[in-house]
């Protein structure tokens, strides 16, 4: 779809979508005027935005504040992004604060495609003729009826053409491997809703698996072990602060002195709030089960890489990229595990990011790895 544009004296509005013709190269040309072309890592967590030439410009979380309008039977978009994330746990009855996505694919399309469109106009500055070309990444458990429905969610929100890419080939480009070399390389991309592992060489996917276990999980584990043990009931935002400053993936030899933290929330017994202190072996208990299923994934992944690959890995390593990485020990896991070095990348929450950002710069070379589902 692309907007038909009608000249007035104050210059061209955009009337409506309509088909796109056989022949739009002008359009095309004509667009690149008005819009930067971009890559999106629409993450469970957070959406990072790189604008070809310009680097990363936007990354705030993916969250949208919804207030339901009766009267007129539809949802009113109230705040996105960072303002709405503030509002995560503290909104009165009428007002919602959602996430959109859930396990990296689009959980409400409607509330989806209006956060989109957000963050298109607020990097074109609210300019109503920016028509971007946009590669979105996808995690690569994303079903075809996913992959259609973020690509679709995308063209609503204005692009005038639509690239998807897996969000673990974005990771491995974006972290510098050699990709495209004969060589086997391995990345381990935990984000918020998925977690995914690839073994790449010459440019292609050799072997990829994601599960649905990732950052989101670890708060959930955090929100439950305090609930069952301490009596105590926290929020998301809580669960996230914790995991930050004292998660770890593996018990603490010396728990004199281990990391503590003060932690405030509901008592289930007085419904009064109250203060408690978790410890960071109380941490790992409750992280233990999802770590556990990671490093499984990552065997997983080495049982059925090809030998030659496998050789290839041993002497260059497991890169992890992705929000989740950053968990204290989670490196130290998999070597205990595997028995190869797992490495955290610099800069990991960007990787995806800068990966497709990478693509977009040299669109031609990639399309071999860029899927459109129409």
């Amino acid at each position: 779809m692309w907007p038909r544009l009608i000249f007035i004296r104050t210059g061209f509005i955009v009337q409506e979508n309509v088909k796109q013709p056989k022949d739009y190269k002008m359009y095309n040309w004509l667009m690149k005027y008005f819009s930067a072309d971009m890559a999106i890592d629409l993450g469970t967590a957070n959406t990072l935005i790189y604008v070809k030439g310009r680097g990363i410009v936007l990354n705030e979380p993916s969250v949208v504040a919804v207030a339901e309008n009766r009267l007129m039977g539809r949802k009113e978009i109230l705040a996105v992004g960072t303002e709405a994330k503030q509002m995560f746990g503290r909104t009165p009855g009428t007002i919602t604060a959602v996430r959109p996505l859930r396990d990296g694919v689009i959980a409400d399309f409607e509330v989806a495609e209006e956060m989109i469109k957000y963050f298109i106009r607020k990097v074109h500055r609210k300019n109503p003729l920016a028509a971007p070309l946009i590669i979105i990444c996808v995690p690569s458990c994303a079903t075809q009826v996913e992959r259609r429905a973020i690509q679709e969610a995308a063209d609503a929100a204005g692009a005038r053409k639509v690239y998807i890419v897996e969000e673990s080939t974005a990771a491995a480009i974006g972290a510098g491997l050699p990709v495209e070399k004969p060589v086997g390389s391995m990345v381990l991309d935990i984000g918020g809703g998925t977690t995914e592992v690839a073994v790449m060489s010459l440019g292609g996917i050799v072997y990829s698996h994601a599960v649905r276990t990732a950052g989101d999980q670890m708060d959930l584990d955090i929100i439950e072990f305090v609930r069952k043990n301490k009596n105590l009931l926290i929020g998301e935002n809580t669960a996230e602060e914790i995991k930050k400053r004292i998660g770890t993936a593996i018990m603490p030899k010396d728990k004199a002195n281990e990391l503590t933290m003060k932690i405030k929330g509901r008592d289930l017994l007085s419904g009064t709030p109250r203060e408690t202190v978790i410890t960071e072996s109380q941490v790992a208990s409750a992280l233990a089960q999802t770590v556990s299923k990671i490093v499984d994934t990552v065997r997983q992944a080495l049982e059925l890489t090809p030998p030659e690959l496998s050789a290839d890995i041993a002497d260059l390593g497991i890169a992890m990229t992705g929000g989740g990485s950053l968990l204290r020990g989670l490196d130290a896991a998999i070597r205990a595990s595997t028995g190869l070095p797992a490495f955290l990348v610099d800069n990991p929450l960007a990787c995806v990011a800068c990966g497709s950002g990478k693509m977009l710069s040299s669109l031609d070379k990639n399309k071999h790895i860029l899927q459109t589902m129409y």
